[in-house]
């Protein structure tokens, strides 16, 4: 058994609590959100009074926070002062990857070993414990970060140096976004041309069209059964999520100089989805706007 302290209980972070707890692993829970601790209890973690009760005494702090300026605060306030100084610290929240590089700096500085482990699979693959996660830490401590991630895993990666992991999620994500548009339009496209979609689906995911986005997850509801599409385009990875990510990777894009037109453009496309209020549906729901079907979203 290992002790773990968890801070940041939302969608992502509440599945993860709950596979811990199931797993035989004692989780010291916190969240600002009174039901969000409830439900933790509910699954077998112990609810902590704040932040710094949660990482007193524990050997893993991991942390799922909305944004890099979240984390900082956690850190500086809570977590850097109180944890045990022979606790490994893991950030699993998507930040930017300055501020996961300043983190880590910080974190090294006071003694702690440290490591940014964003991840990918959504709400279902949290709450099933298929998680994959993309990790930047010294390449010594990926043994160690690996053994304490692995009850939420499918796979864990070793991404480089600090930071890296935030690199391979942003950059990932942004591949995503994109596909996921082009997959989209394809789609609707093929319906105008009077191509029945299910038909097209079975051609391109034997064709060079395929991607993960058509075969895994297609925005059609029918032939994949296990996608959002087919749920109302409920409990997958939202349209609010989808942006934040491609808004980091602008940012990241930016800051280096690196030209991303469609990463550029999928931005725009996502932002003025979520600005029409659909930003809690999942990101392929986005379907629908270029078919002209909000109504089907209602």
């Amino acid at each position: 058994m290992t002790r773990y302290a968890l801070i940041g209980l939302g969608n992502m972070g509440g599945g993860m609590a709950a596979v811990l707890a199931q797993a035989g692993h004692q989780v010291q829970a916190f969240d600002l959100s009174p039901k969000a601790l409830e439900r933790a209890a509910g699954s077998g973690a112990s609810p902590s009074g704040s932040a710094v009760e949660a990482v007193r005494g524990t050997e893993v702090v991991l942390t799922m926070l909305p944004a890099g300026t979240h984390v900082r605060d956690v850190y500086q306030q809570a977590v850097l002062p109180h944890a045990d100084p022979k606790a490994l610290l893991i950030d699993c929240s998507t930040i930017d990857v300055d501020t996961a590089r300043d983190l880590a700096r910080q974190a090294h500085s006071a003694g702690f070993a440290a490591a940014d482990a964003p991840v990918s699979g959504g709400v279902a693959a949290a709450a099933a414990g298929t998680l994959t996660f993309m990790v930047g830490c010294p390449e010594q401590d990926f043994s160690r970060v690996k053994t304490a991630l692995s009850p939420m895993a499918r796979t864990v990666a070793w991404a480089g140096e600090p930071g890296a992991g935030q690199a391979a999620k942003i950059c990932n994500n942004m591949l995503l976004g994109v596909s996921m548009i082009g997959v989209c339009e394809a789609l609707a496209l093929a319906e105008r041309l009077e191509l029945d979609p299910e038909r097209f689906f079975e051609i391109a995911s034997a064709s060079s069209g395929q991607c993960w986005s058509l075969t895994a997850y297609c925005p059609w509801p029918g032939p994949v059964a296990t996608a959002p599409s087919n749920r109302a385009y409920e409990g997958g990875f939202a349209v609010s999520m989808m942006l934040k990510d491609l808004k980091l990777a602008q940012g990241a894009a930016a800051t280096v100089g690196v030209s991303t037109p469609l990463g550029s453009q999928a931005e725009a496309l996502y932002a003025l989805f979520d600005r029409l209020g659909y930003g809690e549906k999942d990101f392929s729901s986005l379907l629908q706007l270029l078919r002209g079907r909000l109504d089907q979203l209602a």
